[in-house]
């Protein structure tokens, strides 16, 4: 069984292998010409994407037609290249086309999540009795679609964050309108912060620390949900990964199939296609 509905998988592996440089079959360096074939971007494709789904490691996921150190030099490859940030630029180019992104209100908050192997974007978790934790943050337009996200340790406060995620929203997104409200939480209750909007041209809604937040969060729910979503992804829940670019690598794969699958939610209220999925399960 796919680890991902062939509505979502295919559309993400047409955009993701016209981004892939053209290799040969054989490795051309070899000294005798003859070494084994290369194996199919599309077979490790299906792999990583099985490893995000389940949150498994390599040796679990691999198989006799692919190994774990294929996958993780593949892997490895792909992110260095940043594929995975020009995939999710390309899906909220399509959304904004189709459907039309809402970037007059952005929302941004902290997620932390576990990652006990440690690495680059690892640092002691405050709510996990110290271990190693991974905090992502994400921007979200006014619909949950995430526009950028930027990736840290655990004990990093969401305040220093805040600049690096509405750098990457504009870098994926594009340019913003005039007007742009940001909401967040009373974790960016700070002058940094209120400087750092202003710097922008950006309004700002920020909860009060001290004063009880409403039952609905205000504006704030959009971007709880995105995270919500993304935490159905195992490698994101529990990230083994030690390299910080491949870290962004999942987080950005997660969330260009979170954008295409509200997409295709949206898109079929509006639009007729051949294949066009019947059900909210996207089957």
């Amino acid at each position: 069984m796919p680890a991902l509905p062939s509505c979502l998988l295919e559309p993400a592996w047409d955009q993701f292998s016209a981004l892939l440089p053209g290799r040969a079959e054989f490795d051309p360096g070899h000294p005798l010409g003859c070494h084994r074939r290369r194996i199919s971007d599309r077979v490790v494709f299906d792999h990583v994407i099985q490893a995000l789904v389940h949150g498994s490691g390599y040796e679990r996921i691999s198989s006799p037609g692919c190994s774990d150190r294929t996958i993780r030099r593949r892997v490895k490859l792909w992110a260095d290249m940043g594929i995975a940030q020009a995939l999710h630029q390309i899906t909220l180019e399509v959304y904004d086309r189709m459907i039309g992104l809402r970037l007059d209100e952005i929302s941004v908050d902290g997620c932390i999540t576990k990652a006990p192997c440690g690495g680059e974007k690892a640092g002691r978790s405050p709510v996990d009795r110290g271990k190693q934790g991974l905090k992502r943050s994400v921007a979200s337009d006014a619909c949950g679609v995430p526009l950028g996200i930027a990736s840290d340790g655990a004990n990093r406060h969401d305040s220093p964050l805040l600049g690096p995620t509405l750098a990457a929203a504009k870098d994926q997104a594009g340019a913003m309108p005039e007007t742009v409200n940001v909401n967040l939480d009373r974790g960016y209750d700070s002058a940094k912060s209120r400087v750092l909007n202003n710097e922008l041209g950006y309004s700002a809604e920020i909860a009060c620390q001290g004063v009880p937040a409403p039952v609905q969060a205000g504006k704030r729910w959009v971007v709880e949900r995105t995270h919500s979503w993304m935490n159905d992804y195992g490698k994101l829940r529990r990230c083994t990964e030690r390299s910080g670019k491949v870290v962004d690598f999942y987080l950005y794969i997660a969330a260009t199939l979170v954008t295409l699958r509200i997409l295709i939610r949206r898109a079929t209220r509006l639009y007729r296609w051949d294949g066009r999925p019947t059900t909210r399960r996207l089957k």
